[in-house]
């Protein structure tokens, strides 16, 4: 991993000088310390990807830097280096988690090998913690639900939008699922193995978001006394979504908009520019037009954020997907609460339908997870839905014939979910939160074969 960050602590500035001669030969960056404190200092500042310390050092000594190194963080790997070896110190080291004891005099050829294995380890780590949190987004959700033709026009446009680089702006009401439009993105685009960061921009104070976004120097502001790198260097090679763009203070409008033009960034109290390599994909439930208007926000900003423009509906215009969100949510929970809840009784189905959903997607998720935990039985009646739903339900009739059956929306649930996975059967059980035989009865049943 060329670039990699290492620290080496030594108090002979001759060793010190020649494994740092040696490694920045490899394409390593290298930042020396002449003792331990110093050592401890340098971590105390920023992170490194691997430690080589000596171990007899005063008035800190080399386990003492290990102990430190690893309280900050746990995922850094350290290889001891000592004159005086013995297995006392060798064992003490590993228990403490250092990756490797070496002693002197030791080979050049040895040490490169062991910090390119010990750099390719704690890459290794990194990958995996980062694949582990795209499979527990993805569990959370990441296939866009809906047979309408409004959802294939966006499924379609997403398709082609995520092949470029470009900044997109996603638009739609609170609680449609505008992040999970931009997950999606990111998982079908070329930074699909690199970080997706989300923050909410009407979440924090003008200070607070400069200090998310950009990080810190050390020493900016009272209470820094390290550097921290904000989600724009964290994000490196991926994407980072921007939701309620609308609600950003024009200042810091300003400071992205040079992110956007000149790809750099610097951190605050930074006198460095940063290079940035990150799509940014941007949401809001707000009219920027209007808000450009009224000069709360910048123009110049708004036409660099929307080279792409997508529209997410309202559930109130996809009523077709009611049931079949339910059904996906019902299976969700189900699971979640560890219930046989499996089905949800016609009297109740047409509550769900005849309601306009002002929280879209989200407020229907919130109402199934309710009537989960609700539930005793087998089935969802009216008795799991909010009372206000129930009370609409007596207000407005619509003809049995705008409604399809259970086992109509059961069956339409099912070819979807096949449809989503290719037809995989062991992905369509997990999703579905039944075996592979309940599966097969149902696939007979409703003919889908």
């Amino acid at each position: 991993m060329a670039g990699a960050r290492i620290l080496i602590v030594d108090d002979e500035p001759i060793a010190r000088e020649n494994l740092e001669h040696v490694l920045r030969r490899e394409g390593y960056e290298t930042v020396s310390a002449g003792n331990g404190l110093a050592a401890i200092g340098e971590l105390e500042k920023e992170e490194f990807d691997l430690v080589l310390t000596d171990i007899r050092m005063q008035p800190v000594d080399g386990l003492q830097v290990l102990d430190r190194a690893r309280e900050l963080y746990p995922n850094i790997e350290v290889i001891v280096i000592t004159g005086y070896a013995s297995v006392s110190s060798a064992v003490e080291a590993m228990r403490k988690g250092a990756y490797y004891y070496i002693a002197k005099p030791y080979k050049i050829d040895e040490v490169r090998a062991l910090v390119k294995q010990a750099i390719e380890k704690r890459g290794l780590r990194r990958e995996v913690t980062e694949l582990r949190q795209r499979v527990h987004d993805q569990s959370k959700g990441s296939l866009l639900i809906g047979s309408g033709p409004d959802m294939d026009t966006l499924r379609k446009l997403i398709g082609q939008v995520a092949v470029s680089d470009s900044s997109v702006l996603i638009l739609g009401e609170t609680g449609t699922g505008k992040e999970l439009v931009a997950r999606t993105i990111h998982n079908m685009s070329l930074r699909a193995e690199k970080r997706f960061l989300a923050i909410n921009c009407g979440a924090f104070s003008e200070e607070l978001l400069a200090n998310e976004l950009f990080g810190h120097e050390r020493e900016a502001f009272t209470g820094a006394k390290s550097i921290k790198r904000g989600l724009l260097e964290a994000a490196q090679g991926g994407t980072i979504f921007l939701d309620e763009i609308g609600d950003m203070p024009l200042s810091m409008q300003v400071k992205l908009l040079r992110v956007l033009q000149e790809r750099v960034m610097m951190r605050v109290g930074g006198v460095d520019e940063i290079p940035v390599d990150i799509r940014i994909v941007a949401a809001t439930n707000k009219n920027l037009k209007q808000e450009i208007e009224c000069g709360a926000f910048r123009q110049d900003f708004y036409y660099r954020l929307n080279v792409i423009t997508l529209h997410v509906p309202r559930l109130a215009d996809r009523k077709d997907d009611i049931l079949l969100l339910s059904l996906h949510f019902l299976q969700k929970f189900a699971m979640l609460q560890g219930k046989k809840v499996g089905s949800i009784s016609d009297e109740a189905a047409q509550i769900l339908l005849s309601y306009e959903y002002p929280g879209n997607v989200r407020e229907l998720e919130n109402i199934i997870e309710r009537a989960v935990i609700l539930a005793n039985g087998h089935t969802i009646d009216p008795s799991h839905l909010p009372p206000d739903l129930r009370q609409l339900a007596f207000r407005v009739r619509r003809p049995q014939k705008e409604f399809l059956t259970l086992d109509e929306n059961e069956r339409d649930y099912i070819l979807w979910v096949l449809k989503q996975v290719d037809d995989n059967k062991t992905r369509a059980s997990e999703i579905l939160s039944i075996d592979r035989v309940s599966l097969w009865r149902k696939i007979k049943r409703y003919n889908l074969q």
